[in-house]
């Protein structure tokens, strides 16, 4: 079993604390309104926003999984930091074998830049693939982006 990681940053035009709260806190909230297309529906399943909390999101056929569930690992309010693991659904346990993706929001100028490091083990067999890199990065600046759209349109939301 092989394992691997990517690193990736988006930059957003939104404070760092802003775009903390409403891409990670309340993604679970906002998602499903700023993308419909890819999130059917999200929820809490325990512990809100609190270390060892659950939360599940549905998604539509735009991705290639029905659903995901991540649970949170690691919180600094301070820093606009958290780190979470896939705990059910995605491709666990058909492509990889555990996942975890630490955000950090550093704020830049007016603005933040988005750190991301994705950690996974590959199930047995299976093969790092770039182009599922390529799609997970893809993703995640699509995330950003859609709560960076959603704060510029709604200035004093998550403020």
């Amino acid at each position: 079993m092989s394992s691997g990681s990517w690193s990736h940053e988006v930059t957003a035009a939104v404070p760092a604390g802003q775009l903390f709260k409403a891409a990670m806190l309340d993604w679970h909230n906002l998602g499903p309104k700023v993308a419909p297309e890819v999130i059917a529906s999200a929820s809490v399943i325990s512990g809100d926003k609190a270390v060892g909390g659950i939360r599940e999101f549905k998604f539509t056929p735009a991705m290639p999984f029905s659903y995901l569930r991540e649970r949170l690992d690691f919180l600094d309010l301070e820093k606009f930091e958290l780190k979470n693991t896939i705990v059910e659904g995605g491709t666990l346990g058909k492509q990889v074998e555990s996942g975890t993706s630490h955000f950090k929001f550093e704020p830049s100028g007016n603005g933040c830049v988005v750190k991301v490091v994705a950690s996974y083990k590959l199930v047995a067999g299976v093969q790092d693939d770039p182009s599922e890199i390529a799609k997970a990065k893809e993703a995640v600046t699509k995330h950003i982006k859609a709560a960076e759209a959603y704060l510029l349109a709604n200035p004093t939301a998550y403020a």
